[in-house]
């Protein structure tokens, strides 16, 4: 009776904001032409600039569509574009339920682990990017839906650049081959079953990305923690590694997700795996503090 009384007042003039609001219906306007093709136009670049950067091996792009509408993603999507970026887990949990399940959603904000529940629950969530802590990884694995076929991929954060304003473990290197980072992986790998520990991210510093060119320190620290974290899991894990990191061709190769718009070329050239480009292909954004809440009257 319910869905009837939806499909008769819908389009109807009895139809108005406390009837929608009162059975959660939700209407996405769909972009105009004219911001349909400039999300195309610009969507086609980064991919062309994406595909020059590595002619030979795939890079999974990923559009972060932060503060942008549903109708922005929708656009994408219907040209191709399956990866998409959210940093907030509100956000992300309202856009899932406008847009389709063949999304591919990325996590890519900051973890608290008591969102971990909510996060868990989006049924097309492909990767959280972004752990950094036993206690947020446990959390995951343990709220994930019984239902969930595919383990959920996730990335550790790594910063590379040492600033305390930004999230992650510290980096590994030759003078330092172990440390939290390599005990949150073997936690994942151990204690996670229903995790993929998939590879690495950073955020690197902004001054690396507009002076460095193509030489980003950032990006050397994060392939050389890549490289000395999976000799540690092989050692550590010797013949039973098969299929419990790293890609889902199941080659063990942990991936590495850095570079964004200002730099993802860069960090293409130096070995990345997957990118995060937000305002080469929707423009620039607003602010969270710009962003008025949606009232309903």
């Amino acid at each position: 009776m319910l869905l009837r009384s939806v499909q008769r007042n819908i389009f109807s003039r009895r139809t108005g904001p406390s009837f929608l609001a009162r059975y959660n219906v939700r209407i996405m306007l769909p972009a105009t032409q004219e911001r349909k093709a400039e999300l195309l136009e610009s969507l086609a670049e980064i991919r062309s600039r994406v595909a020059s950067a590595s002619p030979t091996t795939p890079v999974v792009l990923v559009a972060v569509s932060k503060y942008k509408p549903a109708s922005d993603i929708q656009a994408c999507l219907e040209d191709g574009q399956l990866d998409f970026g959210e940093n907030y887990v509100q956000e992300l949990v309202e856009k899932a339920k406008e847009l389709p399940l063949e999304i591919r959603w990325h996590f890519i904000g900051a973890l608290q682990s008591n969102k971990a529940k909510t996060l868990a629950a989006i049924p097309n969530l492909y990767t959280v990017q972004t752990l950094t802590s036993e206690k947020a990884a446990s959390a995951l694995n343990k709220a994930l839906p019984l239902d969930r076929t595919a383990p959920l991929n996730v990335l550790i954060q790594v910063n590379t650049s040492g600033e305390e304003a930004k999230s992650g473990l510290a980096p590994l290197s030759k003078n330092n081959p172990s440390g939290d980072l390599t005990q949150l992986a073997k936690f994942i790998v151990n204690q996670c079953p229903r995790l993929r520990l998939q590879g690495l991210m950073t955020i690197g510093a902004l001054e690396q990305s507009l002076n460095s060119g193509d030489d980003n320190a950032d990006f050397e620290r994060l392939k050389e923690t890549r490289n000395i974290l999976q000799s540690f899991l092989l050692m550590e894990f010797q013949d039973t590694w098969k299929g419990k990191w790293g890609a889902e061709t199941g080659d063990g190769r942990l991936l590495l997700s850095m570079g964004m718009s200002n730099d993802f070329e860069a960090a293409i050239k130096a070995g990345g795996d997957i990118v995060r480009v937000g305002t080469g292909i929707f423009g620039s954004r607003k602010t969270k503090a710009d962003i008025a809440p949606v009232k309903v009257l």
